[in-house]
């Protein structure tokens, strides 16, 4: 026996919905939702219902040279640095998935893209299960990104989505967020694995047939992860993450994956009165308002992505009053503040059992390269000997366990970025000019004149 299911049907406009409403989604008559028994999708009645794979052409092999990509032309999303990060611009028929933690930027800037398509004549629906049509408006009017071709639709179906392309097949969908929405072929509440992988699927196999270009919004989880099934990720083209700290004015925008250009690209915005803007030169944008005078502070050249970033650590070294003396990290992993320190004291017979230890990196970043070690040592060697950097001093490297520096990836971009931006001394890895072999020769080259003493109020 085929199994059922009850759905809602509006007997004015036809609009479905799991659950039963006094008003309807669609039409926003009240009590007009009647209950209607309908087959699974799983169930024999559907299976049969659909055409057979034989008689689809998608069920066809033909020859790879024949096929025809006329049609697939990527265009332009009206921001040049994202199309640069996308590899050649929004692609017709691609999908791609947008992640970031709540309040980060995300429907701000895909606002902003949809505005910026709309003005180059394309059409563009903006589906929204989040926010009602007075809410988006509003954000699109202080954006300023109203406009004829940007059309919008606040729904939490999917059929109501893929009804809107199939009658008129934008170039640009955007959908925010796939968590809000439901689909008629899955059970259970908006956001559970089995309605994001059905909402999902029915939206790219629309996308596909149709051309247009889908953006999905997806949420996170407390850990950074994207929310839902591992599945999704697979199967978009392309998956963007959006991340900074809300309490600050600066967005990064990561590619982790990319089927149409580079992956681990890197691209900084900077939230503004109108919305999302492009840092231009992100290489010294973190180093603003920086004071070289002061001792604890020192400057690493961080490969993030493809790109190299000159980005402040900071270190505070202190006398403490407790019995065990506190360390704290903020920005990078703390456990990595430990090992080094374990190092300093072992291989340069400091003593850090009378203070305390507080390190961080400059501007909220986040840094997880093993190239910010030689910097983090430099910073907490400045602060423990109260004595100040060289103002233009750069370095970079990694510290192993036995005080040696070693080699990290991307060295001859970080050299050519640190030259090109007038940075000396340039300390790093290696016999050349500059290179320090072990965290001892940074000490007696920086630190010459203290290393044999005793710290500033220590």
């Amino acid at each position: 026996m085929a199994k059922v299911r009850e759905v809602y049907i509006c007997s004015s406009c036809g609009a479905r919905t799991l659950q039963w409403r006094g008003q309807c989604p669609g039409c926003h008559e009240w009590n007009t939702l009647k209950a209607v028994a309908q087959p699974r999708s799983g169930s024999s009645a559907a299976v049969s219902a659909r055409p057979s794979r034989s008689a689809s052409q998608g069920g066809r092999p033909v020859p790879l040279r024949d096929v025809s990509d006329s049609g697939h032309t990527p265009f332009a999303s009206g921001i040049a640095a994202l199309d640069r990060v996308l590899g050649k611009g929004l692609v017709p028929g691609a999908a791609i998935l947008v992640g970031g933690e709540p309040g980060i930027g995300k429907s701000t800037l895909l606002l902003q893209v949809a505005g910026n398509v709309a003005r180059q004549g394309r059409s563009v629906l903006y589906a929204s299960g989040e926010e009602s049509l007075p809410q988006i408006k509003a954000r699109g009017q202080r954006l300023d990104v109203l406009h004829e071709h940007l059309l919008a639709l606040a729904t939490s179906s999917v059929e109501d989505i893929i009804n809107a392309v199939e009658l008129s097949p934008p170039s640009l969908l955007v959908v925010d967020s796939v968590q809000t929405l439901t689909s008629l072929e899955a059970d259970g509440l908006p956001g559970n694995v089995s309605q994001v992988r059905a909402v999902a699927t029915a939206l790219l196999d629309c996308c596909r047939r149709t051309g247009s270009t889908l953006i999905l919004v997806g949420h996170v989880t407390k850990d950074g992860t994207l929310a839902g099934p591992r599945m999704l990720e697979h199967m978009v083209d392309t998956v963007i993450s959006l991340e900074g700290d809300r309490r600050q004015l600066f967005r990064l925008l990561r590619v982790f994956k990319n089927r149409f250009g580079p992956n681990e690209e890197l691209l900084v915005f900077r939230m503004g009165q109108q919305g999302m803007e492009v840092v231009d030169d992100p290489s010294t944008f973190f180093l603003e308002a920086r004071d070289p005078g002061l001792s604890g502070t020192a400057v690493v050249m961080a490969v993030d992505g493809q790109r190299p970033l000159a980005v402040e650590v900071q270190a505070l070294v202190a006398r403490t009053f407790l019995n065990i003396p506190r360390r704290a990290a903020l920005g990078f992993d703390a456990n990595r503040l430990h090992l080094l320190l374990a190092v300093l004291e072992k291989r340069l017979k400091l003593n850090f059992g009378q203070v305390d230890i507080y390190a961080k990196v400059g501007g909220g970043m986040k840094l997880q390269e093993p190239g910010l070690d030689l910097a983090l040592v430099a910073a907490v060697l400045s602060s423990y000997y109260d004595v100040p950097l060289p103002e233009k001093c750069i370095l970079w490297g990694e510290v192993d366990l036995n005080g040696q520096v070693r080699p990290v990836a991307a060295h001859a971009q970080r050299l050519r970025q640190a030259q090109h931006l007038g940075f000396s001394p340039i300390i790093h890895p290696g016999t050349g000019r500059g290179g320090i072999a072990t965290v001892a020769a940074l000490q007696q080259q920086l630190f010459h004149r203290r290393a044999g003493g005793t710290a500033h109020g220590a």
